[in-house]
C-alpha cells in the first residue's frame, strides 16, 4: 500500500485545502435549483453532492479524473482503481505495489464458504455476494480502530487499508458465488500470476482457450468502476458511509441498490430482449423485420431495452467499447448481431417516435451480449460483475469523504401540505 497511501499522504492537505477555500470564499453561493418535478422524480439533476472520481458528461459520456472513457479503455482494473483514488495513474513500480497489495489480502475467510454454501440453492447471486461482504464486517480495521479512538484527519487510513482488503477479496467472492450457486465443480484456486480482472476470469471456470474471456472481464471490469456519487448505489453507499458506519456496511448497502431492475439488473432484461428476437426469429432478423419489431413494441406502450439513457445525449461510450469488442473478437453470432443491428435501427425509430429525449443505447444494451457468447448463460449472475467493479469506485469516493470530512447527509424533507400552502 506504500505507493498508493503516500501519494494519498500528499494530496489529501491539498484537497482538504480547496474544499475549506471553496467552502469559505463562496460557500453561500448557490449551485443548483430544485423544482418541483424533480422533488418527486427522484431528485433527477438536482446538484447536490460533490464527486471529484468521475463525471458524466451528457455529450461525451463517463469521464475518469477528467479523462474521458474512451481514451483510457485499455487499462487494467487496478490502473483504475489507482487513477480514482489518487488522481493520477501509476507509474510502474505503484502499480506492481498495488497489484502486490491485492494479492496479499486476497484469501478469502473461511467463514465466508461456510456461509454461502449454508445458503439455500435458489437464493439470488447478488444475496450470496452481499451477505458475503457484510459477514466480512467483523475485519474491517477502521471499526477497531474508532472504537479505540481516533483522529477524524485520519479516518481515511483505516477506510484505505479495509478498501483494499475488500476489493482485493471480491473477485475469489464474486466467483465462489458463480460455483456454488449454479453448482459447478467446486471452487477454483486463485492463480498469483494473473492480474486482478484476469485472475477473476480464472476462477470462474469458463472455457478460455484463446484468452478472449479474461480479456473481456478486464475490460467490463474496468468499465464499470464508477459513475458520479448519485447513482443509486454510489448514493446510498456514501450515506451509509457518512454515518461512519465502515466500508463493509456500506459497500454490501450499496450494492444492494445495485440489485434493481431499474439500475444494475438492466443488462440481463436487455439480453432477454435480444434472446427472445433471437427464438422469435429462429436467429437474426433482417433489418426491416428488427424495425417492424420496434415499431410495434412501442405501439403497445413497451419500452426498447438499452435504449434511452436519463443523462447521456450520445451513445454511451462503455456501449461503444463492449461493441468494438465484440466486432474483433466475435464472430457469426446471432445474439451480437442483433444488438449491432438494433444499434443501426432503435435511435432512428426514437427519434421518429418523439417520445425519448434520448434515442441512443446506454451500456446494458451491449455487455450481456458479450457474457452470453462466451458461456457466462446465467443472467441473474450479470449484476455481481457489476458489483465487483463498481465496487471501485464506491470505496474510493467513501474514502475520499472521509478524508475531506464530508459530514453525514441528511437533507431536507417537505410535506405535500407544505408545497400545497406555498405554490
Amino acid at each position: 500500500m506504500a505507493s498508493l497511501y503516500n501519494t494519498l499522504e500528499e494530496k489529501i492537505p491539498v484537497w482538504r485545502d480547496d474544499a475549506g477555500s471553496l467552502l469559505k470564499n463562496n460557500g453561500s453561493s448557490v449551485i443548483s435549483d430544485v423544482t418541483l418535478n424533480q422533488a418527486y422524480g427522484g431528485m433527477r439533476g438536482v446538484k447536490g453532492l460533490v464527486c471529484d472520481t468521475s463525471s458524466v458528461s451528457p455529450d461525451t459520456g463517463l469521464i475518469i479524473r477528467g479523462k474521458p472513457l474512451l481514451d483510457i479503455i485499455d487499462i487494467l482494473p487496478e490502473q483504475v482503481l489507482f487513477l480514482l483514488l489518487a488522481d493520477e495513474m501509476p507509474d510502474e513500480d505503484a502499480l506492481a505495489d498495488l497489484q502486490s497489495q491485492l494479492s496479499e489480502y486476497a484469501a478469502v475467510p473461511d467463514y465466508i464458504w461456510t456461509i454461502l454454501n449454508s445458503m439455500p440453492e435458489d437464493s439470488h447471486p447478488m444475496a450470496m455476494f452481499n451477505t458475503a461482504i457484510l459477514a466480512m464486517e467483523k475485519e474491517s480495521v477502521f471499526r477497531r480502530n474508532y472504537d479505540k479512538g481516533m483522529s477524524k484527519d485520519d479516518f481515511w487510513k483505516p477506510m484505505l487499508e479495509d478498501g483494499l482488503k475488500l476489493i482485493a477479496k471480491l473477485p475469489a467472492i464474486g466467483a465462489g458465488v458463480y460455483r456454488i450457486r449454479f453448482q459447478k465443480a467446486g471452487l477454483i484456486e486463485p492463480d498469483g500470476s494473473l492480474d486482478w480482472g484476469s485472475n477473476f476470469s480464472h476462477m470462474l471456470g469458463l472455457n478460455d482457450p484463446d484468452g478472449n474471456i479474461k480479456k473481456l472481464m478486464r475490460l467490463y471490469l474496468m468499465i464499470h468502476c464508477d459513475h458520479e456519487g448519485g447513482n443509486a448505489s454510489a448514493f446510498t453507499s456514501l450515506t451509509i458511509g457518512s454515518t461512519l458506519s465502515d466500508l463493509y456496511y456500506a459497500v454490501s448497502g450499496g450494492l444492494n441498490a445495485l440489485a434493481g431492475p431499474l439500475h444494475g439488473l438492466a443488462n440481463q432484461e436487455c439480453l432477454k430482449f435480444v434472446l427472445e428476437i433471437r427464438d422469435k426469429f429462429g436467429g437474426a432478423p433482417s433489418r426491416d423485420e428488427l424495425e417492424q419489431l420496434c415499431w410495434d413494441r412501442l405501439k403497445n406502450g413497451r419500452v426498447i431495452p438499452g435504449y434511452g439513457h436519463a443523462v447521456l445525449r450520445c451513445p454511451d461510450p462503455r456501449f461503444t467499447a463492449f461493441m468494438n469488442f465484440g466486432k474483433e473478437h466475435i464472430e457469426n453470432d446471432d445474439v451480437f448481431h442483433i444488438v449491432e443491428t438494433l444499434f443501426d435501427v432503435v435511435p432512428d425509430v426514437l427519434r421518429k417516435h418523439g417520445k425519448a429525449k434520448n434515442p441512443w443505447p446506454n451500456v446494458d444494451a451491449a455487455s450481456g451480449a458479450l457474457l452470453y457468447h462466451y458461456g457466462l448463460t446465467e443472467f441473474s449472475y450479470y449484476t455481481v460483475l457489476f458489483s465487483i467493479s463498481r465496487s471501485m469506485g464506491i470505496i474510493s469516493q467513501i474514502v475520499i469523504n472521509r478524508a475531506l470530512g464530508i459530514p453525514i447527509m441528511r437533507p431536507k424533507s417537505v410535506t405535500t401540505k407544505w408545497l400545497k400552502d406555498n405554490y
